[in-house]
């Protein structure tokens, strides 16, 4: 089969419709949730706590062994799980519609003095448990919850649905829809929202979810592997398999190497806003620009990634993109060298436009190769367990790390920042000698 014949197949189709099932809930809760609540006149900081929602997609490997134990009586042990927490996302999205944002307030707090100027946050417990057990708090936790099990559930499914060959495009296919849903909650469902009551714009997205129902009922189950016999097995198995694989240290350098690969290219584009409204940028500026070339450019790179990497294999994209993430931090420092621009022009926004366009594109192929590499380092008996420990791995650095940005910024300043984030890249690029060497595969079929 050539490239576009394989790029134009059934297993390709159904990664489409994986990643469009699963970039839809978080991008409601990142984009389209706080936009109602501030249009409600929800104050800032309230609307600030609701970054603790991605708790679930942080932490989503502890319950993930119920998924590869149990078999739920429907449709088999993937596709069960699919539809069950399908449906009721479509419920939760549309529950937001029938509550109100009165009394959601943000807990009562008081700051006393430690030692040498720190303080301390003391916390008024009634009103801590006042926001915990509002409706929309309740309703977000638990979407973002069934989200997280969902992406269990879809991930499982599509590494034992994909040929190991298949693994760099498909996943760089259901990367790209994953994207592609953050337009719902991102640009139409905000569209409609000046002009139909909230109610009506959540009932309407939480319709965008019947194209991944359709897709459970409608797939067959892979059946590559039997569920563990206990509990216990779907534990403990996992990481005993894992370990003992090729061994202790190999284990560990491969989950050293999740952590770094995206650490550097992570903590680079955590304040990029307030970036380049440093160097003299508009909103306008930003929105055009990160809109149009930021998003395509990273839809172009996750399709071109795939398609690489059917003819170079999983091992030499690593190397590959990873260089490219490389030089597009680069792109950034060379930016701040400019320092703050007075007059914005043609060229000061072509440059913008670079930097944002190869960052984009950089993160477009990396994270198809990075995605594939998980998915190749699963087990077909613990697909669910695995997977998931390994992306909540990866998603440390996003959540902790990228914390300390804006005090390396204000210490540094935005040039030495970004020197910092390529020296924090190289790391996982030096673990790639022994986690994927690069003549351990010369194509995807090899490997």
């Amino acid at each position: 089969m050539t490239i576009w014949q394989q790029l134009f197949t059934r297993r390709m189709a159904i990664c489409i419709f994986t990643g469009f099932a699963s970039g839809l809930p978080l991008y409601l809760l990142l984009n389209l949730v706080p936009a109602w609540l501030r249009t409600e006149g929800v104050d800032i900081k309230t609307i600030g706590l609701f970054a603790l929602i991605q708790f679930p997609y942080t932490w989503k490997f502890v319950w993930s062994p119920l998924l590869d134990r149990f078999v739920l009586p429907l449709l088999g042990r993937r596709r069960g799980w699919m539809l069950l927490t399908q449906i009721c996302l479509l419920v939760a999205i549309i529950c937001y519609g029938f509550v109100s944002t009165s009394g959601l307030l943000p807990p009562n707090v008081t700051w006393e003095p430690l030692f040498l100027g720190l303080k301390y946050p003391v916390f008024e417990w009634q009103s801590v448990v006042a926001f915990l057990t509002h409706p929309i708090t309740v309703i977000s936790f638990l979407l973002a919850f069934l989200s997280a099990t969902q992406d269990i559930a879809l991930d499982a499914y599509r590494r034992e649905l994909l040929a190991d060959h298949e693994l760099g495009l498909g996943n760089s296919v259901h990367v790209n829809a994953y994207r592609i849903a953050g337009l719902v909650p991102g640009s139409l469902s905000l569209i409609l929202a000046d002009h139909l009551p909230w109610a009506t714009v959540f009932l309407i997205t939480s319709l965008f979810m019947l194209p991944g129902i359709a897709m459970t009922l409608l797939v067959s189950e892979p059946h590559r592997a039997s569920p563990p016999r206990t509990l216990r097995e779907a534990v403990v198995e996992p990481f005993h398999e894992f370990i003992t694989r090729e061994g202790l240290q190999s284990a560990l350098l491969i989950l050293a190497f999740l952590f770094f690969y995206k650490l550097g290219d992570s903590l680079c584009t955590a304040l990029a806003t307030p970036f380049y409204l440093d160097m003299g940028y508009s909103m306008t500026d930003i929105g055009g620009i990160a809109k149009i070339v930021g998003f395509w450019s990273q839809v172009i790179g996750g399709l071109l990634g795939g398609i690489w990497m059917l003819k170079i294999g999983i091992n030499r994209a690593l190397w590959l993109f990873g260089v490219v993430q490389i030089i597009a931090i680069v792109g950034f420092a060379w930016l701040a060298t400019k320092g703050h621009q007075d007059s914005i022009g043609a060229v000061e926004r072509v440059n913008l436009a670079w930097v944002i366009g190869l960052e984009a594109f950089g993160v477009g192929v990396g994270t198809a190769a990075f995605v594939a590499f998980i998915a190749r380092s699963t087990h077909p008996a613990y697909t669910a367990t695995q997977f998931a420990l390994f992306t909540s791995l990866a998603a440390v650095p996003r959540t902790f790390v990228n914390a300390t940005s804006g005090w390396l910024v204000e210490g540094m300043g935005w040039t030495s920042f970004f020197v910092l984030c390529v020296v924090l890249a190289l790391p996982g690029m030096l673990l790639l000698l022994k986690v994927a060497p690069w003549h351990a595969g010369t194509s995807a079929q090899q490997e």
